[in-house]
């Protein structure tokens, strides 16, 4: 539910971007499904594909994971082969747009160091993680991560330095760009890899990659999202941030179709090495005990699911605040096998503060280019910069070994006087998942 714009929406109609409004929390931006007419997922498994290529037109070959989104019309694919179903769009339903206001800093002009950051007396979330020690052994050098999302604004003061443009891609054809045609892609990006100019990111050094999958209309496919994730791998991202998902998803019919094809591309992209991150979604719901559906892609194999957390009455003046990072969201789904770790989200419940939710950025064409957002899709970019971190601390690691570290490392939930279907392994610790 968004619950500032007074229109209550609810995630469950299907996939979300999974953040949240400028100035108010998005507890699940809702979108509604609708086929794609003429686009298609194809199991090419068992397919020759020269005999495809006659028939449909393919918008992308992703042979590694034998799959291809095609154009054309089913009765040309049936005599090809069966394994098919229709693509389809997600359109965004936009929250209402706030501004960060010129008081809302409480922060003093420093340096360009990363950590001395215009605004960074208002990152609670970075402190509450430990991102200030863990950029005294590393800032994720050596390092590349994607972003797939709303897309990025590459030329942001805060990302310009981050931002591969060459790399960066539009999966949409809709003939743009990678430039965010929302604010969501360019905030996640910021709380992975802020230059600390106006915010610090957890990564400041790492190499982003933007992959936009959501057009100007706010619509993005399943197939252009698995495109993405196909893409990360070949460029050699080591980790891929999915701020977005679908719930309740059935895991029969249709529903066991994009399970499928879904759990094939995380396999294959762990295998590769690259460890996708999922937002755990904000249904505020028991994705333990909710009985014949599933949430994706957080829920796939091998994906990294993240919870959202959050500070209490948080005063950027003086640093302080009425409770704990580790709070659980009003929001955030939880569950005991579903939930790996735990992460600052942000929170803004009825009467609360526009403080305890998370500051990053957002594209220059705004008054200020800085916002605060809250949602797990605040959550799970966190841990995205995190896992770069330990991989640029241990550049042998492969994709299990960079997870079970921050698996390892986070303070459980006796730590954290919290409930472990809440915060899975634990909340993310990065002083003990960076060492010195």
């Amino acid at each position: 539910m968004t619950r500032n714009s007074g229109n209550p929406v609810s995630r469950r109609r299907f996939l979300t971007i999974s953040g949240g409004v400028l100035g108010g929390i998005a507890a699940g931006t809702t979108v509604a499904a609708a086929e794609t007419e003429g686009r298609y997922l194809v199991d090419t498994n068992d397919v020759k594909r020269s005999e495809l290529e006659e028939k449909v037109e393919i918008v992308h070959d992703l042979d590694k994971i034998d799959l291809a989104v095609v154009r054309g019309a089913a009765g040309d694919i049936e005599p090809v082969t069966k394994k098919f179903e229709p693509d389809t769009v997600y359109e965004l339903d936009r929250p209402f747009d706030g501004e960060l206001s010129a008081d809302a800093t409480g922060g003093d002009v420093g340096t360009q160091d990363h950590d001395s950051a215009l605004l960074y007396s208002a990152q609670w979330d970075k402190d509450a993680q430990g991102v200030p020690s863990a950029h005294d052994v590393t800032e994720g050098e050596g390092t590349r991560v994607s972003v797939i999302d709303t897309g990025v604004d590459q030329y942001h003061l805060d990302l310009a330095g981050a931002v591969n443009q060459d790399l960066s891609k539009n999966f949409t054809g809709d003939g743009g760009d990678v430039s965010d045609v929302s604010y969501h892609g360019t905030h996640v990006s910021g709380i992975v890899a802020g230059q600390g100019l106006g915010v610090t990111g957890t990564a400041p050094e790492t190499d982003l990659v933007g992959c936009r999958v959501f057009d100007g209309d706010g619509g993005a496919s399943f197939g252009d999202i698995i495109a993405a994730l196909h893409y990360s791998v070949e460029v050699g991202c080591d980790a891929a941030n999915l701020s977005l998902g679908a719930y309740p998803v059935s895991r029969e019919g249709i529903g066991d179709f994009y399970g499928k094809v879904l759990n094939r591309t995380t396999t294959y992209a762990n295998k590769e090495g690259m460890l996708i991150i999922a937002a755990a979604g904000n249904d505020a719901a028991d994705l333990q005990h909710d009985g014949g559906v599933i949430s994706l892609p957080n829920e796939a194999a091998k994906v990294l699911s993240v919870s959202a957390t959050s500070t209490v009455g948080f005063s950027p003046l003086t640093g302080s605040s009425d409770g704990p990072a580790h709070t659980p969201t009003s929001y955030t789904n939880y569950g005991t096998n579903a939930i790996d770790v735990s992460a600052p989200g942000g929170d803004s419940p009825s009467g609360g503060s526009i403080f305890d939710m998370v500051l990053s950025t957002i594209p220059m064409s705004y008054v200020l280019p800085w916002a605060y957002l809250a949602g797990t899709s605040m959550a799970a970019p966190q841990v995205t910069g995190a896992a770069a971190l330990v991989k640029s601390e241990n550049p042998h690691y492969n994709a299990n070994q960079v997870r079970q570290t921050l698996k390892q490392t986070a303070d459980d939930a006796d730590q954290v006087e919290g409930d472990k279907p809440y915060h899975g392994s634990g909340f993310l610790n990065l002083d003990d998942a960076v060492g010195d």
